[in-house]
C-alpha cells in the first residue's frame, strides 16, 4: 500500500499481500507472520491447536493466544501452542495429513475433518452468532441483491462457510445467479473482505459477526462509512476437535476445560478476546446440519468448493 493511502485508511496492518496488490496496484508483496510450534524438550507435551484463517495472522494471535495460556495453565503438564496458517487451504491440508493435535475448524472444515480422523469435542461460540453479512458502503447505492449484478463480492476464501458459502446461496435464494451474474473475490481474510468494501474494490463484503464487532471497535471512524445490508439465517458455529489418536483422558480434560471456560476469570478473559460468549458442548452428531447445507448449496450454487 503506498503511503498516502496507508494514511488516509489508517490501517496499516490489516490487509494480507493478496488484497495489498488488489487494492494497489503493483506493490511488493508482504511476509506475514506463521505461528508454529516451536521445538520444546522431548519430556515436554506439547499440543498443536490449529485455528482457521478467519482473521489476518496478528489478529489470529491476538484473539487466541490467551486461550492458549489458559489451557497450558489449566492443564499443567500439557503445552498448547497456536499454530496459523498461510490460508484456508493450507490449514485444510495440515487437517487433511494429521498434522493438528486440536483444530477449530468452520463448520465445512469440521465435516471434512471427520473423514480424516478427528472428532468434534465442543462448539466454539453460539450457533445463533454463525450467520453471514453483507457489508456495504453507506453510499454504494446497493439496496437490492440485483443490485450486485455486475459489480464484485468479496469473501474471505472458497471455504469460508458464513462469510462465503451462505452468502452465496442466500443470494442464489434471492434470485443471483452466483457463477455469472457477479465478480466472486476470494481476499484471505475476514478484515480484507470488510475493507474491500470500505474502499470501493468490490461493491460488497461478506463476513460474520466477530470480525465485524471487531473491525468496529478498533476502527470505528471507518466503520461509519459502512452499514449490514443482509444477513443469512444461522447454522452452526465453529467447531472445536480433537485428533482421534490423542489420549482419551487428555482430550476429556480439553473439553471440560473449553465448556466451563465462562466460568473462570481468566478463561471469561480468553473468551472476550476470541469475541465469544462461550464454548458448548458438541459432537459429532451436531454437525449433520451443515452436511445438509452442503447438499443445498449444490443444488442452489453449483458444485461445492
Amino acid at each position: 500500500m503506498n503511503p498516502c493511502r496507508r494514511r488516509l485508511l489508517g490501517l496499516p496492518l490489516l490487509l494480507p499481500a493478496s488484497a495489498l496488490l488488489s487494492a494497489c496496484g503493483r506493490e511488493t508483496p508482504v511476509a506475514m507472520p506463521e505461528y508454529v510450534a516451536r521445538a520444546r524438550p522431548e519430556t515436554e507435551h506439547v499440543f498443536r491447536f490449529g485455528v482457521h484463517l478467519g482473521h489476518h495472522p496478528r489478529k489470529l494471535d491476538q484473539a487466541f493466544s490467551p486461550l492458549m495460556r489458559f489451557l497450558s495453565r489449566r492443564i499443567p503438564e500439557a503445552r498448547f501452542e497456536l499454530e496459523g496458517s498461510r490460508g484456508f487451504a493450507h490449514f485444510e491440508g495440515k487437517l487433511r495429513t494429521r498434522q493438528l493435535d486440536f483444530a477449530m475448524p468452520n463448520p465445512y472444515q469440521t465435516v471434512l475433518a471427520q473423514d480424516w480422523g478427528y472428532r468434534v469435542i465442543a462448539e466454539a461460540g453460539d450457533s445463533g452468532d454463525f450467520r453471514g453479512i453483507f457489508i456495504v458502503r453507506a453510499d454504494s447505492g446497493i439496496r437490492e441483491p440485483a443490485d450486485l449484478k455486475g459489480k464484485a463480492v468479496a469473501y474471505p476464501a472458497p471455504t469460508a462457510l458464513a462469510a462465503g458459502m451462505m452468502p452465496q446461496l442466500w443470494l442464489a435464494k434471492n434470485g443471483l445467479n452466483v457463477r455469472k451474474d457477479i465478480d466472486n473475490r476470494y481476499v484471505e481474510s475476514q478484515e480484507s473482505a470488510i475493507l474491500n468494501a470500505y474502499m470501493g474494490e468490490s461493491a460488497a463484503g461478506a463476513t460474520w459477526p466477530p470480525p465485524w464487532r471487531a473491525f468496529q471497535k478498533a476502527h470505528p471512524r471507518e466503520a461509519a462509512q459502512l452499514r449490514v445490508i443482509w444477513e443469512t439465517p444461522p447454522l452452526i458455529n465453529n467447531a472445536v476437535m480433537a485428533r482421534d489418536d490423542l489420549p482419551a483422558e487428555l482430550v476429556e480434560r480439553v473439553r471440560l476445560a473449553l465448556i466451563h471456560l465462562h466460568e473462570d476469570g481468566d478463561g471469561q478473559r480468553a473468551l472476550a478476546a476470541m469475541e465469544t460468549a462461550r464454548i458448548h458442548a458438541a459432537t459429532d452428531a451436531s454437525y449433520q446440519v451443515v452436511r445438509r447445507f452442503i447438499a443445498e448449496y449444490e443444488s442452489w450454487v453449483g458444485p461445492r468448493p
